[in-house]
Parts: C-alpha cells; structure tokens; sequence
C-alpha cells in the first residue's frame, strides 16, 4: 500500500495545535515553573565545558604556575563541575515529574470530553459508525495525545531553550568557531523539512489503518460463533491479515521517511566535528582567532550538544504528526453535530400520566426513503397496545421516534400533550422503560445490573424488583445470587433470564409512566415465556404499555392493536374486532398462527 502524499496543508495544522493548545490554559503556571526549571537545568547542563576550557587553558597546559597551584585548581574545578551537575540531574528530576502531571491531567481532559461527546451523540452515528473506530477515538488516539502533551510540547519548548543556551555558550568563547558550525546547518533543515511532510502523511495513514484494523478484531471477536458455526474462520484469517499488512506497509512508509532525517543529523554533526577540528587546529597552529586548545576542546563538545536537542526536536517532530493525525479524528469526532438536541428551554413536568399522541407523523432515517407515512393514533394513560406489522414496516421506529434518538421530519409526537422535542431528552427517558429482544447486560454483578450502579438505589429495592418480575427464582440459584459477576453482555444466562433482568431493571429504575416492550418474548421458551407474560402483567398494572411482538398470547390480550404495513397505519382495535374485519391483520395474524406451530 502507498499512503496519501496529500497531508493536511500548515494552515489547519497550525490550527490543529491552536485547538490542542486550549487544554493547556488552566495549567498556565505550571508551564512557566516547567519552562524556568528547563533553563535553570540546561544552564547547568551546558556550563561545564566552560569549566572544561579554564582547567585546560589554566591548571593543565601553563607550566609556569606551581604544581601544588595547578593541582588545587584542578580539584576545585572537579568539585564545581560535581556540584552543577548534581544541581542539574535534580532540576531535570524536579521537571520531569511536573511535566508528566500536568500531561496526566491535560490528557484527562482531553479522554473526558471524548467520552462525554460519545455519549451525547445520536443513534444514527452509532448505527452507521463501527465500534472499533469509536474505541480508537477513546484510546488510541488520545493515548497517542497524550505523548504528544506530556514529552513534547514542552520537550520541544526545552530543546529549542537548549539549542539557543549552546549557541549563546559557543559564540561567547568562539565566534569564529560558531559562524563555521552554521555554514552546514541549512542542509540538515531543508532535510528535516522535506522528511517531516512525508512523516505527517504517514501518520494519517497508520490512524485510519489502526482503526479499520481494531475495528475488524472487535467484529470477529464478537461475532465468533457466527464465524465458527459457518466454518469461516480462513475467511477471517485472510481479511485480518490483509488489514494487517496494510497497518504494516503505513508503518514501514513513516519509518523510511522518519529515518531519512537521523542519519542526514549523524552526517552533519560529524562533517561539523571535522569543520571545527580543523579550523580551530589551524587557528591554534597560527595564533590567529583567540582559539586556545580549551576554546577548541569545550566547543568540540558543545557541537556534540548543540546536536543532542536538533534529535531530541525530530523525535517531538514525529510525536507532534502523529499527535495532529490523532487530533483529526478526535476533533472530527468532537465537532460531530448533534441531530437531535435537547430545547434552550425544555418544559419542566414531574409527572407523566401516560398519555401518548403520534400526529401525521412523517420520519426517513436517509433521504426521501420514508419509513413512516402520516401516522396517526393515539394512547390512553394506561392502556396496553400492541403493535404489529412485517418486518420493516416501521414498528421499532416508532419506539425510538417516541424516545427520541431521532426526530421526525414533519407532524408532532406529544407525550401528556407536550412535544416531546419541548422536552429534555433526560426527563422524557426517564418515565419510560424499555425492554429489547435481546438486553444488554454489563460485565458486573447481578445486583449492580438491576441498579445500574445507581448509589440511590438500594439493595433491598434491587431484590424487591426483582421479585416482583419473577427473577429472583433464578438468581438465588446463580454461585454467589445477587453478588455474581455477569460474563460479556449476560453470557451464561437464558434469553428468558435476560429479560427477566431487564424487568427487574425497569422497576428498580422507577420507570413509572410507559413500558415498551420490543419482541421482549421472541426468543424465550414456553415455560420461560410464562414467568415473562406473569411479570409484565404486574409491572402493566400501573402503566401505559406498548408491545412489540410476534407472540400471539401477547396480541389478543392488548386492549387495542396497532396494524402497520409499509409504514402506514391500515388498522386497529380489538384482537377480535380485526379479524372480523379481515384484510392485512387477518393475513398477518394466519401468518403468526402458521409460524408458531
């Protein structure tokens, strides 16, 4: 694979790190002890060649000064030379330290807000956006972030000091010796820059290869039985492997790029050590410049130093792409635009009777592809409806249009005569309770399912719940009853038990105005189906409810059914009232009769 040679242009880069940069503003002051801890260290690091040149120039080379003279010269400048280095290594300690906790807390910042974002986007994004990708943004990217944030920001800020503290030291003992180091420098930055472009591509490429990689392992992880069950697994082999390349080739491209530049910096650095050897030595040998053989020994040293940051900056360089590439898609993900948004001033109401109205209700997920075509009806607090139709008639739609996830395209939802879009999603959810086909359950313990991990919930309501709903029969049997951790998504558990969890959860969670239940017994037993039909029958006491089935035990005893075909409403009333009236209901219902034995 060849990556894009089309890098995001300076401009939005620029605007990139502008952007990156914002999460550091609390941490203002820190930065400023960071940056005066960095100077204080490089000035420790870079005045002992100075000391280097005074103990040659003064205690080795005159020998006109006293033996006893030269060697106390000598110590002294040891013990300074001891002293600024310890003072140095602490000060470079003391940094590190401030640096990596103030990048510990930008970066927290940073993986709040995504996750917060995360959970504040619509259905649609989550139905259209592949999990792995997602589970990228959070962990990948903002790990790769958080390099950036706590080595190289300031790490860079540290080098540039250093680099500008060398050179001051080297122009301060030889000026002449300097202005040759600089004859070779601007090869070195035109290799930077031309290798620096290329890495940024490279970078880009390997983030949206991570992905569809994650993304493929997260699918084949979850769907393996699937893929065992139809003998698939070569076919898994092969597509992983073929992604697995394509990470490899990403990968490959930015090292070749990224190491044109380390070998180009060993070059320079050792043609300007043979510079300098040279035109100091010729200085030397004629008396011409000031250049002693201490000048020329501590500044061999300083261009040796003077290279170490110009490393350190390529390495912050490759961490500042990869870090920009990663902030694409983070801040892509971040200004991802909200399609259905809770109203600057939502209707505060505290009680929800019940009552549910659809109103020429006209809603498409993509384009003019409608999915409801100007439904109407209408709920009574209290009364139990089912709805029926084929699949893809708009069933499950209206559940989610009533909760929400999305809004219509044209007439009015009211729930207790307000629009539920005058509504705060929040209040409207929670007086209402869902149970799906096939719930979803978290990797912990039983109880903490039923709650939710609701402090204000408390273990006797939890139990309380779900004895109500008839769980509790099988939860004491489970190893440690309420107290046992669940596997991935209820593994080990009946679809029956699921549901009965499901429940329980409903009730704990005081969802006192509308249950929904959507194809809640399509994959149970007879005998599970019972304790199901048993506890929705008490939990439907006190609430308007609606029913999604295929179970015809659920049908008949609905107080009034709701016919859907092709996203119209065709019919509704009474079990009996429809199938004396005959047409699509009596089809439907000759269909269910056939299909459940």
């Amino acid at each position: 694979m060849t990556p894009s040679r089309h890098p995001v242009g300076t401009t939005e880069s620029f605007r990139l790190l502008r952007r990156l940069l914002v999460y550091t503003r609390p941490h203002r002051l820190i930065m400023v002890v960071i940056l005066l801890l960095t100077i204080l260290a490089s000035l420790g690091m870079y005045y002992p060649p100075i000391l280097i040149r005074n103990a040659i120039d003064r205690w080795i080379s005159p020998s006109t000064l006293a033996l006893d003279v030269r060697m106390n010269g000598l110590i002294q400048t040891a013990i300074l030379f001891f002293v600024i280095s310890v003072a140095s290594a602490l000060l470079r300690y003391a940094q590190s330290l401030v640096t990596v906790r103030m990048g510990q807390k930008i970066v927290r910042a940073i993986r709040r807000d995504v996750f917060d974002k995360v959970l504040g986007l619509h259905r649609q994004y989550f139905d259209t956006t592949p999990v792995g990708r997602l589970i990228t943004r959070v962990t990948s990217d903002v790990d790769t972030v958080q390099r950036f944030v706590s080595e190289g920001i300031v790490g860079a800020v540290a080098d540039v000091f250093q680099i500008i503290g060398v050179f001051g030291f080297m122009i301060y003992i030889s000026p002449i010796l300097s202005l040759t180091l600089l004859a070779i420098l601007p090869f070195m930055v035109l290799a930077f820059i031309f290798s620096n472009k290329r890495v940024r591509s490279a970078n880009r490429e390997i983030r949206r290869a991570q992905s569809a990689l994650n993304t493929n392992a997260q699918e084949a992880i979850t769907g393996m039985a699937t893929i065992q069950l139809f003998t698939r697994e070569q076919t898994a082999r092969q597509r992983f492997a073929k992604l697995n390349r394509i990470m490899r080739d990403a990968c490959f491209y930015e090292v070749r790029w990224f190491s044109v530049y380390f070998p180009v910096l060993e070059l320079t650095q050792a043609v300007s050590t043979i510079l300098v050897l040279g035109v100091g030595g010729g200085c030397i040998m004629s008396g011409w410049g000031s250049v002693s053989l201490g000048v020329l020994v501590a500044f061999l040293m300083y261009v040796r130093d003077f290279f170490r940051p110009l490393d350190g900056l390529s390495n912050r360089a490759g961490m500042l792409q990869q870090a920009l590439a990663a902030c694409e898609r983070i801040f892509e993900l971040q200004d991802e635009v909200a399609q259905v948004r809770d109203p600057d001033t939502p209707v505060a109401r505290t009680v929800f009777p019940g009552k549910i109205e659809f109103d020429h209700v006209r809603f498409a997920y993509s384009g003019d592809t409608w999915v409801l075509r100007d439904v109407s009806f209408q709920i009574e607090p209290g009364e139990t409806v089912a709805i029926v139709g084929a699949t893809g008639s708009g069933k499950t739609t209206i559940i989610n249009l009533l909760l929400r996830f999305y809004d219509i395209q044209s007439g009015q939802i009211r729930v207790d005569d307000i629009d539920v879009r005058a509504l705060a999603r929040h209040e409207l959810r929670r007086h209402m309770g869902v149970v799906v086909q096939e719930p979803f359950l978290f990797s912990v313990s039983v109880a903490d399912n039923i709650s939710l991990l609701d402090p204000a919930i408390s273990r006797e309501k939890i139990e309380q719940s779900a004895r109500y709903v008839n769980a509790d029969h099988f939860i004491r049997h489970l190893p440690r009853g309420y107290d046992t951790i669940l596997n991935e998504r209820g593994g080990g558990l009946s679809a029956g038990q699921k549901q009965l969890l499901a429940l329980a959860r409903v009730m704990a969670q005081d969802r006192d105005s509308v249950l929904i239940l959507d194809e809640a017994t399509a994959n149970v037993d007879s005998e599970t189906e019972e304790w199901i039909q048993d506890a929705i029958g008490r939990v439907m006491k006190t609430r308007t409810g609606i029913i999604i089935a295929h179970r015809l035990s659920t049908i008949r005893h609905a107080d009034r059914i709701l016919v859907l075909h092709q996203g119209r409403l065709v019919a509704q009333g009474r079990h009996d009232e429809l199938l004396q009236q005959g047409g699509y209901y009596r089809r439907l219902y000759d269909y269910l009769v056939l299909s459940n034995g």
